[in-house]
């Protein structure tokens, strides 16, 4: 609780949220909640409640327990920020997360676990990981080093280790353009830009890092590279857990990467889709503003990914922790909040009819105005721009 002064007039101010930031831990535990159904019931199919939970139950709670829009007032946001208790909300996410996955690997080494069943464990423990880039998203903006440190801990799982240079120093830099390959276009469907991003952002974050690396001296290969030392810790994990419980984990350790990292690539799928800052006369875009991410006031959804869905505020203070990020009227809104709206990407008509006309609403019906994926712009009424001579 926090005292506000207004005048003369004193309010108090509470977090209605607090305590509900503790369900994220619900995420790195769901390893164990299906082991302990798959032991009292026998059920394999117990092993699939990751599935379960973000493409069922949590579209289903952000529809019973609707949306928040509120906002800490603007004098208690450094003291909410200051506050302990919400860091550790996210820190204790790391050692369920790990646990989880020594568990997975043991259920994927036993030879009483069907294939099915395996492929189930290696699903839930691939979205454990894929909400834990997102744990890593939240530690990665933070000025203390060892919060960074942890953000490259928290990528190890994934393999996705140079998300921290990408997403930091490049996303945030050319986010809802044409060259920033983890902005969606109109008119482009996840599975095109699912290679796009992964590909993009991964070359990308080597450029970035090789050319700081540079500035000092230094070429690419060697150990002061933020992508080699996070992935060295991928290295070192995997080789841990395959000499522990053998080789026959290696294609469900492999499956749990993908389902990992696909599950943060459909989040930035719809973060920004179709979304354009247009340039100023110097060349150069705009500056990032609200209306430049999708954002979604989704209680549910908003609990389990540190209020990722509040997009714009994350663009406008990429230092500011989860718990301070505010709701803007004048960002566009998601019918839905992500969990809903990353099983719709996954079906291509579907995702136009819903999403297309918004953002060409968005745009007052000018299409023109919003990044088009190159091919497309017949289907808006447009003519396809002319290629810039080489």
């Amino acid at each position: 609780m926090k005292t506000e002064t207004t005048g003369v007039a004193h309010v108090e101010w509470v977090d209605k949220k607090k305590y509900l930031w503790l369900l994220g831990l619900l995420v790195p535990s769901l390893p164990f909640v299906s082991w302990g159904l798959f032991e009292a019931s026998g059920w394999g199919v117990s092993w699939f409640l990751g599935p379960l939970l973000f493409g069922w139950v949590v579209p289903l709670l952000d529809k019973a327990w609707g949306k928040d829009s509120n906002n800490p007032p603007e004098s208690v946001l450094s003291w909410l920020e200051g506050q302990r208790y919400y860091r550790w909300c996210v820190y204790a996410y790391l050692p369920l997360q790990y646990a989880g996955l020594v568990l997975a690997c043991w259920m994927w080494s036993r030879g009483d676990v069907t294939v099915v069943e395996k492929i189930g464990v290696a699903l839930t423990a691939g979205m454990v990981g894929g909400i834990g880039i997102n744990t890593a998203h939240e530690l990665g903006h933070r000025k203390e080093s060892v919060e960074r440190w942890l953000s490259k801990v928290a990528l190890a799982q994934t393999a996705y280790g140079h998300f921290y240079i990408e997403h930091n120093r490049g996303h945030h830099v050319r986010v809802a353009t044409p060259e920033d390959p983890a902005s969606a276009r109109l008119g482009e469907s996840f599975y095109r830009f699912l290679p796009r991003t992964v590909w993009g952002s991964l070359k990308s974050a080597w450029r970035l890092e090789k050319k700081r690396l540079a500035r000092s001296g230094h070429g690419p290969w060697t150990w002061r590279s933020d992508i080699l030392n996070a992935w060295a810790m991928t290295v070192v994990l995997f080789g841990a857990l395959i000499a522990v419980f053998g080789a026959g984990i290696i294609p469900y350790l492999l499956v749990q990467v993908v389902i990992g990292f696909s599950a943060l690539e459909v989040v930035n799928y719809l973060e920004h889709y179709g979304l354009l800052r247009e340039k100023t006369p110097t060349g150069r875009y705009e500056r990032c503003a609200p209306r430049h991410s999708w954002n979604s006031d989704d209680i549910a959804s908003n609990i389990l990914l540190y209020h990722l869905q509040r997009h714009s505020d994350h663009h406008a203070n990429p230092t500011r922790r989860y718990q301070a990020l505010r709701h803007f009227d004048e960002a566009p809104e998601l019918p839905s909040g992500y969990a809903t709206m990353s099983r719709l990407a996954y079906i291509p008509p579907l995702w136009r009819k819903v999403m297309d006309r918004r953002v060409i609403a968005h745009y007052g019906g000018d299409a023109s105005k919003a990044n088009i994926q190159p091919g497309k712009h017949a289907r808006y009424g447009l003519p396809e721009p002319r290629k810039e001579p080489a």
